[in-house]
């Protein structure tokens, strides 16, 4: 019997979400300072709008141009002579490298960021968090990746195991759990752990712009981006701005309209801290 790609990622993707979700019930390494109901529901409710919205306009169009890429043998994996296992790996990691350069794009340029800042308000990082993504970012991201599989030429596969993959990283590493130690510091050489990133969601001048990497953590310090964790770091998530209002959907959705400090061209260097 075959199975449909979307039909994986959609059981993948629930099934990490409730067990991360349990984990952050039982052992979470942080308190929340709001109902947690209320945090599920809002993310939750912005992931379905955002998948009815984007089912349409990227992500079928998405698949439709992978097959056709893929077909017609364009890109560079079909050049290379690379199929089955081999190529997934490697758009794996060539479409990883280009997730950590669009990542830190959206950081540089502003007009990005107004997009991006949706994700990065929320004053307590979870699991939910990796629903959190402004529509206008995900629209954005996906005229981005058609330039990846046009130049990449991956396997329809190929390109959704990408995409779970980067689903799952991103579960995990919002995650509001900790591992000990010895073994944070072992993984932390190769993947992204949930407290290498919760940095990145640090309220801390300096840390927003490191630890750009999703999936691999070599992207970080191969480009030198990356910093290690420290408790202050991890204290105190989110931004400067918008804290009292960072569940509201309406904030949430008209924040590219707002005129706040980090939603214009300020450099974030001469922006607030907590």
């Amino acid at each position: 019997m075959n199975v449909a790609p979307d039909t994986v990622r959609l059981v993948a993707f629930l099934a990490l979400l409730a067990v991360l979700y349990t984990a952050e019930t039982l052992w979470p390494i942080r308190p929340w300072h709001a109902p947690r109901s209320r945090r599920l529901l809002l993310h939750l409710g912005l992931a379905l709008a955002n998948t009815v919205v984007l089912r349409l306009t990227v992500a079928t169009p998405l698949a439709l141009l992978t097959v056709y890429v893929n077909r017609q043998g364009l890109g560079l994996a079909p050049l290379l002579g690379l199929s089955g296992l081999p190529e997934i790996l490697a758009t794996l990691v060539a479409l990883d490298l280009a997730d950590y350069w669009w990542h830190r794009v959206n950081h540089r340029v502003p007009f990005l960021w107004r997009f991006h800042q949706a994700h990065h308000v929320d004053t307590h990082v979870d699991v939910t968090t990796a629903l959190r993504f402004h529509p206008g970012e995900l629209l954005l991201s996906g005229l981005v990746k058609a330039t990846w599989i046009l130049i990449w030429g991956p396997s329809l596969w190929g390109f959704a195991i990408f995409e779970l993959m980067i689903s799952a990283a991103s579960q995990y590493h919002h995650s509001n759990i900790d591992l000990p130690d010895r073994v944070e510091s072992a993984l932390r050489l190769l993947q992204v752990t949930p407290r290498m990133h919760a940095s990145h969601h640090s309220a801390y001048s300096g840390s927003l712009d490191a630890n750009f990497s999703t999936i691999f953590s070599l992207w970080d310090r191969l480009f030198g981006t990356y910093i290690p964790p420290t408790p202050n770091h991890l204290a105190v998530q989110g931004l400067p701005y918008g804290r009292e209002r960072d569940l509201d959907p309406q904030y949430l959705l008209t924040l590219p309209l707002q005129s706040e400090p980090a939603a214009d061209d300020t450099p974030r260097s001469e922006r607030p801290r907590v």
